[in-house]
C-alpha cells in the first residue's frame, strides 16, 4: 500500500451533493451513481458505501471488474449496470448475479441469449442506440433485427432499458448536435413502442446533459462528476447559475489529496533544479522535495507550473515532475521542514487548490486528473 500520500473524502460534502441532485431532479427521476474509473479517482469502495448511506441504490460502471468491486461492497442491496465492456466469459457471472449491461451490437445480444438459456435465467439488458455520438450503439436500420430477437427470446432477455450517450453536452458549441441526438433517441423509442416493445425505463443523461438539457432526465440520470462536487465544465456551471437567483455554487468538493515534505534543501543561484535544464535558479532558493510524481497520478505536464499548498502558502512546482518525486519552491516560507503537510488538491488555511485549477496549468480535464490518481493511495472518509 502506498503511504506517501492520502486521499480524504468528506462525507458531509458528499451528502450535500446528493441532496442537491435529488432536489434538482425530483422524486420521479432515479439517480445512478457513476463509479467508473475508480469512482473518478475517489475510490469505488468508499464512494458506493457513502452513496448507499444517502439512498442511492443504482450504480453504473464501465466493466465487470468495477461491477465486481461494487458487488463486493454492497452485495445484493443495489442495482449494478455495466455501460461498456462485457467479455463473453463474464456474461455468465453477470446474468447469475442480476448485473445489468448495455447491449450495442447483435453479437453481444445473441451471446447473452445463449448464456441465459444455458443458465435458464433472464439476462437484464439495456439496448444502447446510436444517435450521433458514433461510438457504440445500434443504428436505427438495425432495430428491426433487434426487435425481432427481443420478441423471440423474451423468455431469456429482459429489455430493461433504452439508452444513448450525448456527444459533448457540456459545451454550448455542441447544442445542435445534442439536440439532434435527443430527437433521434425519441424517434427510436417511439418506433419501438409502435412495434409493441417498450423498455421499463429510458435513460440518456450524464451530469452535463441533466443540467443543460433537462428534457434528457427521463426515468434515470447517470451522474458522475457532479456527485463528487465538480461541474462538467464552466459552461454547465454558468448555465445553472443563470436559472437561479442565488449565485452560490451548490456543489461541495469531496476529495482532498495530501502528502508530506520528504526533504528540504538549498539551491545556489545559477544552478539547475531536477532533470535537464528546464528550471534555472535565478536567486538563492530553498526547495522542498515531495514524494509524489507521475506514477501516482500527478501529471508531468505540471512541471514548472503546478501548485501545492504548504504552511498556508501557495508554492510552485519547479523542475520536471519525476516518476516518484517533485520539487517545489519554498524560498519565501520562513519556517518549513520535513513532514510538513502538503496539499495537492484541497484547502489549507484560506487557500485552496481545486481540481479545476489543474486545467489552468495543463490541458488536463477534471476527469483525466482524477482518474489518473493511483489506486494504491489509501483513502479515508472524514466527517
Amino acid at each position: 500500500m502506498h503511504t506517501n500520500s492520502i486521499i480524504e473524502l468528506n462525507r458531509t460534502a458528499y451528502q450535500k451533493n446528493i441532496a442537491f441532485l435529488k432536489t434538482t431532479f425530483g422524486k420521479k427521476v432515479r439517480i445512478s451513481s457513476v463509479v467508473k474509473g475508480n469512482a473518478y479517482g475517489h475510490g469505488i469502495k468508499e464512494i458506493v458505501s457513502m452513496a448507499y448511506e444517502n439512498g442511492i441504490t443504482h450504480f453504473s460502471v464501465f466493466d465487470m471488474e468495477e461491477a465486481k468491486a461494487v458487488k463486493a461492497e454492497l452485495l445484493d442491496k443495489v442495482t449494478i449496470m455495466v455501460m461498456g465492456l462485457v467479455q463473453d466469459e463474464d456474461l455468465e457471472w453477470a446474468i447469475t448475479n442480476d448485473v445489468e449491461f448495455f447491449v450495442f451490437e447483435t453479437a453481444r445480444l445473441t451471446k447473452a441469449v445463449k448464456t441465459a438459456k444455458k443458465l435458464n435465467k433472464k439476462a437484464i439488458v439495456h439496448i444502447e442506440v446510436e444517435t450521433g455520438m458514433n461510438r457504440t450503439g445500434f443504428e436505427k436500420n438495425e432495430m428491426n433485427k433487434v426487435i425481432a430477437l427481443l420478441k423471440k427470446e423474451k423468455e431469456y432477455i429482459f429489455f430493461k432499458g433504452l439508452c444513448t450517450h450525448y456527444a459533448g453536452a457540456e459545451s454550448i458549441a455542441n447544442y445542435y448536435r445534442v439536440d439532434k441526438q435527443i430527437k433521434r433517441f425519441d424517434d427510436i423509442y417511439q418506433y419501438l413502442c409502435k412495434n409493441d416493445l417498450k423498455p421499463e425505463i429510458k435513460h440518456s443523461a450524464c451530469s452535463a446533459a441533466s443540467i443543460m438539457f433537462p428534457e434528457t432526465r427521463m426515468d434515470m440520470v447517470r451522474i458522475g462528476i457532479m456527485q463528487y462536487g465538480l461541474w462538467p465544465s464552466p459552461e454547465v456551471f454558468v448555465n445553472y447559475l443563470n436559472t437561479k437567483k442565488s449565485k452560490i455554487d451548490p456543489l461541495h468538493r469531496v476529495i482532498t489529496w495530501k502528502s508530506k515534505i520528504m526533504s528540504v534543501k538549498k539551491v545556489a543561484i545559477g544552478d539547475f533544479i531536477g532533470y535537464g535544464t528546464s528550471f534555472l535558479a535565478e536567486r538563492k532558493m530553498k526547495i522542498a522535495v515531495i514524494p509524489i510524481g507521475y506514477s501516482h497520478g500527478y501529471s508531468r505536464s505540471l512541471s514548472n507550473q503546478g501548485r501545492v499548498l504548504i504552511n498556508g502558502h501557495r508554492c510552485i512546482v519547479v523542475g520536471s515532475v519525476n516518476m516518484n518525486m517533485m520539487t517545489v519552491d519554498v524560498t519565501d516560507i520562513e519556517i518549513v521542514k520535513k513532514d510538513d503537510e502538503v496539499v495537492l488538491i484541497g484547502s489549507q488555511n484560506e487557500l485552496s487548490v481545486s481540481v479545476a485549477s489543474f486545467s489552468d496549468f495543463s490541458n488536463q480535464l477534471n476527469y483525466e486528473l482524477l482518474t489518473r490518481i493511483s489506486k494504491t493511495i489509501p483513502h479515508k472518509i472524514i466527517d
